[in-house]
């Protein structure tokens, strides 16, 4: 199996130039916890936003600034300065056998999928994992 068996094609991009806000506000509307970040300017992959980060950055506002100045400070927050830009990621045809062992090995939450261009086709999370592992364990029975 490879990558492209997995992952989700439907994936939910921001942009380099979005604020902490608009990510935040992003993944409450949307239902993600991950966001790949793309250039402006060619919409290549540039990094990731998870869940976990975005959070970790906005109780760290909350406790040094107070809930007042939280949504001022979430907007004025650029989004480059805080997501994962040493991101990795993978292309469409990698096996899922080497893609599962990065993910134990790095416990990763999600890993966006680019073709040559570094252009996002989609993204492989740890529930992709998990619903192939349902998938496998149905045809089992």
């Amino acid at each position: 199996m490879k990558v492209s068996d997995i992952m989700s094609d439907q994936v939910i991009c921001i942009s380099d130039g979005a604020s902490l806000k608009d990510a935040h506000h992003l993944m409450q509307t949307r239902g993600v916890r991950h966001l790949p970040v793309i250039s402006e300017i060619d919409g290549t992959l540039v990094g990731v936003l998870t869940h976990k980060k975005m959070i970790a950055s906005v109780m760290s506002m909350l406790n040094k600034y107070g809930q007042g100045a939280l949504d001022r400070k979430e907007r004025y927050t650029p989004i480059d300065t805080v997501m994962d830009k040493d991101c990795q990621h993978l292309t469409a045809d990698e096996p899922l056998t080497v893609v599962v062992e990065y993910f134990i090995e790095n416990k990763l939450g999600c890993l966006p999928v680019v073709d040559a261009d570094k252009k996002v086709l989609g993204i492989v999370t740890s529930s992709d994992f998990i619903k192939l592992c349902r998938t496998l364990l149905q045809q089992k029975n």
